[in-house]
């Protein structure tokens, strides 16, 4: 998990060409606390509208959040639903000069009321759909192979999002796909509900769900034989690279052409709404791959993003920094804890910007004790990030002399990130924390109460830090500790 969160810190703003069916969700919300006198049917009363971009303006945003860049290409109607969706685009970053606007021909709008479920809960009560599924006009496919050759110039992915509404086909399909690897680009696809996926081949990666996989290949899906099998019969159909499917609450499986099948996990979640989540995923892949990801780790991170929007109500995009506390949370209390100075920095910065005050302490923290923890416990409640620099063995015997550390730095740092009130530990070579401190310009410089001097106190002070001098607890040092021991030893 470490190295995914490096991957995810690491997003460098990938361009993507995004080419799919773009449509406009809308959210009409209200209650329902009475019947119609005129019928025996619900009465909605507005209280709000909301749109959102959907389809592929779903995947477009999320995108955009997750730090890409996007070349929206498709095409939409000359009408207000088509303004708004590109309105909503271009304010949110995306680039939508490529967006066709045709004449006689809907974009998508998809409406739902939203009531509210026993006085507590959103629900959807009816949606309406307005669309056309016609296939396009061969001057307007060339116009959109055209616009998707321009795009690839400055993108290093090309995604495809298929609703079967008419945007590909067939015979225009390949064509898309073919100019693209010709680029020398991959190419994500989220397949249509088909039973034919022959329109799909030469992608990278197609990202099915179980459902649309056993539809596409002919096998019922009911345990893992069948999995493999499924994916295997769309390899052969499409000569993918490689076929993601999602399943929901068990995860998603991976097979690769010419390799073994694996499955990826999810945790448990509360499933709120499933809406979206083929976005998420499908935006995250793109992001990734387009970054230099591996399949492996793109694949791995397009199943936490799908997994925290079906928490959501409605289709909302996902962040890079929502991805990151996910990963720390499945990194868990003590690995999460044991940084880099250089992710640190990044992890300071992320903090402070939610306003957060950020305690330092440092020091050997050999042989761990009661003392120490005691002591740490007051720095945390100083603020709401405590940070712990421990030196590293070499500077502990610098510092303590040849026969310290008693405990080396890797297993001190785990001890210390085992504590509740540790929010983060590293380690610094020099033989004291000032480096540290300028870089990491701490609110609060916290010391224990047996340090006359403390190191760093002029550099916390002069840009209006406050340093603290914590009291001591008697009798409980490292060097009391480890001379008892010898003591004892030395009297047996």
């Amino acid at each position: 998990m470490h190295h995914l969160i490096e991957i995810v810190e690491g997003f460098s703003h990938p361009k993507i060409a995004l080419v799919g069916d773009y449509m406009l969700d809308r959210y009409v919300s209200g209650d329902t606390e009475r019947i119609s006198p005129e019928a025996p049917v619900p009465v909605f009363r507005v209280l709000g509208r909301e749109s959102r971009p959907g389809g592929s303006g779903s995947v477009a945003m999320n995108i955009l959040t997750l730090g890409g860049k996007v070349s929206c290409i498709g095409v939409i109607g000359q009408d207000k639903a088509g303004e708004e969706l590109m309105s909503i685009l271009s304010v949110a970053g995306a680039e939508t000069a490529s967006l066709t606007r045709l004449r006689g021909r809907p974009t998508t709008l998809k409406q739902r009321l939203i009531g509210l479920a026993q006085h507590r809960h959103r629900q959807q009560i009816l949606r309406m759909d307005e669309e056309s599924s016609e296939p396009l006009p061969k001057s307007v496919a060339a116009t959109l192979r055209a616009s998707l050759r321009s795009a690839m110039v400055d993108c290093q992915a090309v995604a495809m999002e298929d609703y079967d509404k008419g945007i590909f086909s067939d015979s225009t399909m390949p064509q898309l796909i073919a100019d693209a690897r010709s680029a020398g680009l991959p190419v994500i696809v989220d397949p249509a509900r088909i039973g034919d996926y022959r329109r799909y081949r030469g992608a990278t990666l197609l990202t099915p769900n179980r459902y649309e996989a056993a539809l596409a290949s002919g096998v019922e899906i009911t345990d893992a034989d069948s999995l493999e099998r499924a994916a295997r019969q769309i390899i052969q159909t499409t000569d993918a690279q490689a076929v993601m499917i999602t399943l929901d609450k068990d995860g998603v499986y991976l097979a690769r052409s010419g390799g073994e099948g694996v499955i990826v996990p999810t945790r448990p979640r509360a499933v709120y709404d499933v809406a979206g989540a083929g976005d998420a995923v499908l935006a995250m892949l793109a992001v990734a791959v387009a970054g230099g990801c591996e399949a492996d780790d793109a694949v791995a991170l397009a199943n936490i993003a799908g997994g925290l929007e079906v928490e959501r109500f409605g289709v909302v995009p996902i962040t890079a920094d929502e991805v990151l506390d996910e990963l720390r949370r499945m990194v868990g209390l003590r690995g999460g804890k044991v940084i880099s100075q250089k992710r640190l920095a990044r992890e300071v910065a992320r903090r402070r910007r939610s306003g957060e005050t950020i305690v330092f302490t440092n020091g050997c923290f050999d042989l761990l004790h009661a003392g120490h923890v005691r002591y740490l416990r007051q720095a945390r409640e100083l603020g709401s990030c405590l940070i712990v620099a421990i030196n590293s063995d070499d500077s502990v015997r610098r510092l303590k002399g040849p026969d310290r550390p008693v405990i080396g730095e890797d297993e001190r740092a785990e001890m210390l990130g085992a504590l509740e009130c540790v929010d983060y530990v590293t380690i610094f070579a020099e033989d004291t924390p000032e480096p540290l401190l300028e870089m990491i310009k701490p609110d609060i410089l916290a010391k224990g109460g047996t340090t006359p001097v403390v190191v760093g106190a002029e550099i916390v002070e002069a840009y209006g830090g406050k340093v603290l001098t914590l009291d001591m607890v008697e009798g409980a040092s490292t060097t009391e500790i480890i001379n008892r021991i010898v003591n004892t030893t030395d009297d047996g």
